[in-house]
């Protein structure tokens, strides 16, 4: 008796686990499409991130000429209404740019912005020390001249090339 007794405690035991289971998925599956709310400032920080991995994973996997090539045509894989990926040189030349063609292939190493700050020796630094990071700095939004605040996360590619992608304050 005691061994049919442990028997179908192990048969309930395993019923349970499998009814735990499939309620489990289904509930997953249901949370999955549910509208998430969060921050939008995490939100978007989150998408430079994001952008700027997507464009190293390419240029390691389809070289820096394709990826340069997307980004200054504003492809939607690095360009979104909130934030855009560039791509520089360590030694603080701008390879790719979607809203400032005229900076592609200038050395900005010694430029400061509205408030003497050289952001993009700053950008150079945490690429070669640290491999990623945020620079906050002051930078015009696209189409317009007046300097804005703005924060960008840098991400070092290899160590020739980084990439960033930063959104304003």
């Amino acid at each position: 008796m005691t061994q049919l007794k442990s028997i179908h405690l192990v048969f309930m035991l395993v019923i349970g686990i499998m009814i735990s289971l499939v309620a489990g998925t289904a509930i997953s599956s249901e949370v999955k499409k549910m509208p998430m709310k969060s921050n939008p400032a995490i939100s978007t920080q989150q998408e430079c991130i994001l952008k700027c991995q997507a464009a190293k994973a390419a240029i390691l996997r389809d070289g820096l000429a394709n990826v340069i090539k997307k980004i200054n045509m504003k492809d939607k894989t690095y360009v979104s209404d909130v934030t855009y990926v560039f791509a520089m040189k360590m030694d603080g030349t701008m390879l790719g740019h979607p809203y400032k063609p005229n900076l592609i292939g200038k050395k900005l190493i010694d430029v400061q912005d509205k408030a003497g700050k050289y952001f993009f020796k700053e950008f150079v630094k945490i690429a070669r020390e640290k491999g990623s990071g945020w620079v906050s700095y002051m930078w015009p939004k696209p189409n317009e001249e007046k300097p804005s605040p703005k924060i960008s996360y840098i991400l070092k590619v290899n160590d020739n090339v980084f990439v960033g992608a930063g959104i304003y304050q």
